[in-house]
């Protein structure tokens, strides 16, 4: 009978779907961690590509390797959560990678703030075109207005985190119902009730390929995020009642609408359209936000014809005005 293996000191939860070409990558910044005490729960969430047959591959004894029929990212976080050991946990996605010091510096951070719930830091998009995708460090959140910016945005993604299992295990793990900003619900509901760090380095790094990933659908990715918010008010409605009616408005709605002004302004009118309508529904905006808005009620055939034509006749001098961005 094999032994049993020593308890890690950190789990990392990997969901994986059809991430076979992804893997060497993320796997590798995991073996080459400076940190050596952690384990991998990989969970394949019904690939149909050879992402199981790589995983089992791996001879290394940390990593361990759960299967599953398709059911979502949340469900495989959840399950490798499940199945995790150790007293700290982070997620990595299967496309993404960390500095090698990541475990190192992020546990160092918790160990020395023995309240803190979780510990993040500085990130980086890589594969952007146009040069950009500077790195970025999240602000210091300890400050007294702490539960208003967080709900306005926690600003490090699933990756750059690490937190105490039992935490996450008491929030209830991740929201099956949210395919995208199901990291900032959990999030809000940990950082929020008890202390976070700040690692002020850029250790976790977000590969942008040309395969389906969940920050692609503009529209999807900003009304989930608007339900978490709302799901949220609605669990603390003394927070809700601080804000005030305006105040929480703007950080609904407001948000919501910069982010579909964004998919406007880049003609991803499917995305900008199914925003407005949001917006429209909440009788959200100014009169010259409306302007913009009402023309999402036409079939969207129409809508386009009328912005080719409006952009034909700013380009050959015809209108009486412009309107910028």
């Amino acid at each position: 009978m094999p032994a049993e293996r020593p308890v890690p000191t950190v789990s990392v939860v990997m969901p994986c779907f059809n991430a076979e070409r992804h893997l060497p990558a993320s796997v590798g910044s995991l073996l080459a961690q400076s940190l050596p005490d952690w384990e991998l729960i990989a969970v394949d969430d019904g690939s149909r590509d050879g992402t199981l047959a790589w995983l089992r591959g791996v001879s290394d004894p940390r990593i361990r390797v759960h299967a599953q029929s398709n059911q979502g990212v949340s469900a495989a976080r959840n399950a490798g959560l499940a199945l995790a050991r150790g007293d700290l946990v982070a997620f990595l996605d299967a496309d993404d990678t960390w500095a090698a010091d990541f475990l190192a510096r992020m546990a160092t951070a918790l160990e020395a703030n023995p309240h803190a719930v979780l510990a993040y830091c500085g990130w980086q998009n890589l594969g952007l075109p146009g040069g950009r995708g500077q790195p970025f460090v999240p602000p210091d959140y300890e400050r007294p207005d702490k539960q208003e910016q967080l709900f306005a945005g926690c600003r490090w993604p699933v990756h750059a985190a690490l937190t105490r299992r039992d935490a996450v295990l008491a929030a209830g793990g991740f929201d099956h119902s949210l395919t995208n900003a199901e990291d900032y619900a959990l999030w809000l509901k940990l950082a929020t009730a008890r202390p976070i760090v700040r690692v002020p380095e850029v250790l976790a790094f977000y590969h942008f390929h040309d395969g389906v990933q969940a920050s692609s659908d503009r529209a999807r990715a900003a009304l989930q995020l608007l339900r978490a918010q709302e799901r949220y008010l609605e669990a603390h409605p003394a927070f809700l009642a601080t804000l005030g009616r305006d105040r929480s408005r703007e950080l609904l709605f407001g948000n919501l609408l910069r982010t579909g002004y964004a998919a406007y302004w880049k003609r991803d009118l499917t995305a900008a359209r199914a925003i407005f309508r949001r917006a429209m529904r909440a009788g959200f905006g100014t009169r010259r936000d409306w302007i913009y808005l009402l023309p999402a009620l036409l079939p969207i055939g129409v809508h386009r014809a009328l912005l080719n034509a409006l952009s034909r006749d700013a380009r050959t001098g015809h209108t009486n005005g412009s309107c910028s961005q």
